[in-house]
């Protein structure tokens, strides 16, 4: 296994330009009939506030239900940067998940040490390529976060 290099990302990046919106239009209209799982695991959009534009942004991803938590991973597929709700999510930790038709308010969180280590072997079982996702981002030197979305109110 190699790390990206700048081809892999730019198609990457492109390609999450376009399939992102697209995933996240179909999911939201079809109140999640559509697109709700990816490789067997389940996805959501997280609804978040841009860092810098401050618009509203929807983001597919793959969400596991822990409790009245959602957890989600800012793996960007083991890319050498994190995505950019993560940056959206550190400026504007209010923010909703829809999943199917219901939609939550929520706020997010990084998860610390002892929760990543419980959380991994979930989302691992969750979605069998994060383990080389990890080991991709980390030929890199980037550490993949993990956020929990705890019910706001």
């Amino acid at each position: 296994m190699r790390a990206y290099n700048r081809f892999d990302v730019a198609v990457g990046n492109a390609f999450l330009r376009v399939a992102g919106p697209l995933h996240a239009w179909i999911y939201e209209k079809s109140k999640g009939r559509f697109g709700r799982r990816l490789l067997g695991a389940p996805v959501g959009n997280l609804i978040c506030t841009g860092a810098k534009s401050g618009k509203e942004r929807t983001i597919p991803l793959l969400m596991l239900e822990v409790g009245d938590n959602v957890v989600i991973v800012a793996s960007k597929g083991g890319f050498p940067e994190h995505p950019a709700w993560y940056f959206n999510l550190l400026a504007n930790p209010d923010c909703r998940v829809q999943l199917g038709d219901s939609v939550r308010d929520m706020t997010a969180r990084l998860a610390d040490d002892d929760e990543r280590e419980v959380l991994w072997p979930k989302l691992d079982a969750m979605y069998r390529y994060y383990r080389a996702y990890r080991k991709r981002a980390g030929l890199t030197g980037r550490t993949i976060p993990i956020f929990v979305l705890e019910p706001r109110g």
